[in-house]
């Protein structure tokens, strides 16, 4: 059943997105996608991560950032989800946490709460600081990587 559930996960496309964090060896990095906004007042932001990645215990309590992926970071993505391309990541100090540059979006967060979800951990963190760019971004849909267009008017020209 495992199989065909990712199967039929995979239909849902999403953007991708590396959460970084400091540690004592350094800094670290995530490939998710599944990141989602959870509250503007106060700001807070979501992240799901699988218990049986590496990373996972550097997020318990620690401030992170949500690096959004621009079209042109397929390297970092794959970088930070094992397929070694040290080349491709940069890194900048963020004001609470570490910053990959470049991104389309950043989302630096303090911990906010942690809520167990079967196999992952839902991290939620407020938001302390953020910036983003024009450009497409990166996507994942159908277990593959995919460019998603930037609009030529976005939501926020609206308002």
């Amino acid at each position: 059943m495992s199989e065909s559930l990712r199967s039929s996960l995979a239909r849902f496309g999403t953007g991708v997105c590396v959460v970084t964090v400091a540690a004592a060896d350094g800094n670290h990095g995530l490939t998710v996608n599944a990141f989602m906004a959870v509250s503007l007042d106060p700001p807070l932001v979501l992240v799901s991560i699988s218990k049986n990645a590496r990373g996972h215990g550097l997020l318990e309590g620690k401030p992170f950032t949500v690096n959004v992926l621009g079209a042109e970071q397929e390297a970092v993505a794959r970088h930070f989800s094992g397929e070694p391309h040290p080349e491709a990541a940069h890194w900048e100090d963020g004001t609470v946490a570490p910053v990959l540059t470049g991104t389309l979006a950043t989302f630096e967060c303090t911990p906010w709460r942690a809520y167990d979800g079967g196999d992952h951990t839902l991290f939620i963190g407020e938001v302390a600081d953020f910036s983003y760019r024009g450009g497409a971004g990166l996507g994942y849909f159908y277990s593959r990587y995919a460019r998603l267009e930037e609009p030529t008017l976005g939501v926020e020209h609206i308002f």
